[in-house]
């Protein structure tokens, strides 16, 4: 059995009502919950909120919404994991055991099934605990530099003027799916674990959205693409 957990709580910061606002005349949450049902990968699509708007969207759109998610992990300090396992402990506690869950987030309108799939493969035929999705930084990392009072801090000057061939490649969490075994879920308390692997996505793929600015620019690859 499969699952998947889309962690979707009220009071975004910087973007208001982000997970629900409306993408392309949607409501952006819809577009991972029918890329979830249309995968066929999932037994079952669980939205875990605190919201009681965003919990008769979700469900407007196909997903269940069986409990409202407890303040204290609704919190801006609360993390993925505790969201996952408090919904993993629900499920125990109805005899629902998964044996693999996908955490997806609720802004993720580039999100492919193709991705999906191919994740969730790796995941199946390997021993890894999790498959997340990543993608390359765009710059190398060991040219940045940090700036503090208005005065440049190199994150290392002794590769500052080395050719860019020569620099090594890092990547980021896409902010897009997670994929693990239930026991990996409930057993770690980091995702990004030695026996994590990164599936990278292509740019056009793996914009996560912070600000307005990456809504927008979300929005253009969107149009273009989608």
């Amino acid at each position: 059995m499969n699952i998947a957990i889309i962690p979707a709580r009220k009071n975004s910061k910087r973007i208001k009502n982000k997970n629900i606002k409306f993408f392309f005349g949607k409501p952006v949450i819809s577009y991972a919950i029918k890329c979830a049902e249309k995968s066929k990968l999932f037994d079952r699509i669980i939205v875990s909120t605190d919201s009681k708007k965003i919990a008769k969207i979700a469900q407007e759109f196909g997903a269940e919404v069986p409990f409202l998610r407890p303040k204290k992990i609704s919190l801006d300090k609360a993390n993925t994991i505790d969201v996952i396992k408090h919904t993993l402990n629900w499920l125990s506690e109805k005899n629902v055991n998964p044996d693999y869950v996908c955490c997806i987030y609720p802004v993720t309108p580039l999100l492919k099934i193709y991705d999906l799939k191919k994740a969730y493969f790796i995941i199946k035929k390997n021993n890894y605990d999790f498959v997340i999705s990543s993608a390359k930084y765009d710059h190398p990392l060991e040219r940045s530099f940090e700036i503090k009072k208005n005065k440049i801090k190199l994150f290392d000057s002794k590769k500052v003027n080395s050719r860019t061939q020569k620099l090594k490649i890092f990547d980021h969490d896409a902010g897009q799916f997670y994929w693990g075994k239930k026991k990996s879920w409930i057993k770690n308390k980091n995702i990004l674990t030695e026996k994590c692997f990164a599936y990278r996505l292509p740019k056009s793929r793996a914009q996560d959205v912070d600000n307005i600015e990456d809504w927008k620019f979300v929005e253009k690859i969107f149009k273009l693409n989608y």
